[in-house]
């Protein structure tokens, strides 16, 4: 009850946030709160102010409880900790949901995999999954008539990549998994770039490396500088570097890329920001990046590890479809990778780490020999795409500047 009464306070004092989060009646356990949440949401629809006031006049008191009621809710108003308590408010409704559907499946004697289906779809708090086959159709009742401009997907800034996946695609989670050292977080710069220079919206979560050092890295790679030169700019650059440096600078300012690093997010924050992103943005299409996926706290840290992971595998990929955008998540392999003589990473090597084999539409795996040859001439980079659900998979081979972070083509 006082979870709930948290997140109605905060909605009554800070209403701004009616249009950040989705909130649903049936999110809460008792009716006089789903009664405050419907007269709230009712209001806001009609453009009116959600306050004490239009609370008491224009909605029906008597079934929320009246001016006691909302002076109790507004006394627990806390934006700070909003995110915390929908968090916890949507973890019991899916709680009283799980027990829900255990129940009818005693009943109706559902085999395990409609149970499974069934909690699984939990994870996602999108219920508005109509689509009619006329609608679908007619968007491409005229596609064979009309000229492509280009792939569908977002482009990769790699060739080979692009042309084995067509793009980073709506709705996909990729998985870009390797050891330490292979230049992920790279690789994702220059995902987060290319993005951004075509116009699309990059979100990226940073739960270990600060905004300011991401920042630096896409400095040194667009700039092509050695990134220990960022370290003392004024002593390090070159004369032609310093003269490049406002060119460089409005290079990566064009990517407008939003960045989050506060650590241990969850799925709920994560969510949060991403829609806050989206309505400030409705226009653009977004693209979120996270490094990496082990970083995120789970909504239940009682739960093993394993589970964890599949739940915020799960997650993730409910967050493309909400969004309707690629959810690009860095991931690191363990050192069981490195046992084998050839330690090119495969499939079976994110099977330890709960369903993410299962729920990525596109897994890629990153290899660097020369970490292991310590050949510092070697600027190889392998990038191996070992599941593609809507395409090639295989080797795409490419090169990276450990020293400038740039990634380029063969």
């Amino acid at each position: 009850m006082l979870t709930e009464e948290a997140v109605l306070g905060t909605l009554l004092k800070f209403p701004h946030l009616l249009t950040d989060i989705d909130l649903k009646p049936s999110y809460f356990q008792y009716a006089e709160n789903r009664n405050v949440l419907q007269t709230m949401k009712e209001l806001n629809a009609k453009g009116q102010v959600v306050d004490l006031i239009t609370m008491l006049t224009q909605g029906k008191p008597e079934e929320f409880g009246g001016a006691g009621k909302l002076n109790k809710i507004q006394n627990l108003a806390n934006e700070e900790k909003f995110d915390s308590y929908v968090e916890i408010l949507l973890d019991k409704w899916r709680e009283r949901e799980k027990l829900n559907i255990l129940e009818v499946a005693k009943h109706e004697n559902w085999n395990l995999e409609k149970i499974t289906n069934e909690l699984n779809s939990l994870v996602s708090n999108n219920t508005d999954d109509h689509k009619s086959i006329n609608e679908l159709v007619m968007q491409v009742a005229e596609d064979p008539w009309k000229p492509t401009k280009g792939t569908k997907g977002i482009h990769t800034g790699l060739e080979a990549l692009q042309t084995a996946t067509n793009g980073w695609q709506n709705t996909d989670l990729i998985i870009v998994a390797a050891r330490p050292s292979m230049g992920k977080t790279d690789f994702m710069l220059h995902c987060v770039k290319q993005a951004g220079w075509q116009g699309c919206l990059p979100i990226v979560f940073s739960l270990e490396m600060s905004a300011v050092k991401l920042r630096d890295r896409m400095i040194a790679s667009t700039g092509n500088y050695n990134r220990n030169k960022m370290k003392n700019l004024y002593e390090r650059l070159t004369e032609g570097q310093k003269e490049s440096w406002m060119k460089v600078i409005a290079q990566v300012a064009k990517t407008n890329v939003e960045i989050f690093d506060k650590s241990g997010q969850t799925i709920s924050e994560m969510r949060m920001k991403i829609r806050k992103v989206r309505n400030q943005n409705p226009d653009k299409q977004l693209i979120i990046f996270i490094d990496y996926l082990t970083l995120i706290k789970p909504s239940d840290e009682s739960k093993s590890m394993h589970l964890s992971i599949s739940e915020i595998s799960k997650s993730l990929k409910a967050i493309a479809k909400e969004f309707n955008c690629p959810v690009i998540s860095l991931a690191q392999l363990s050192r069981s990778v490195e046992k084998r003589p050839d330690k090119r990473p495969m499939l079976s090597d994110l099977r330890e780490s709960g369903s993410i084999e299962e729920d990525a539409d596109v897994v890629v795996f990153l290899y660097r020999d020369a970490y292991y040859t310590k050949n510092d001439e070697d600027d190889s980079l392998e990038i191996i795409i070992a599941k593609n659900r809507e395409g090639e998979v295989g080797t795409v081979n490419s090169k990276f500047n450990r020293w400038t972070g740039v990634v380029s083509d063969v």
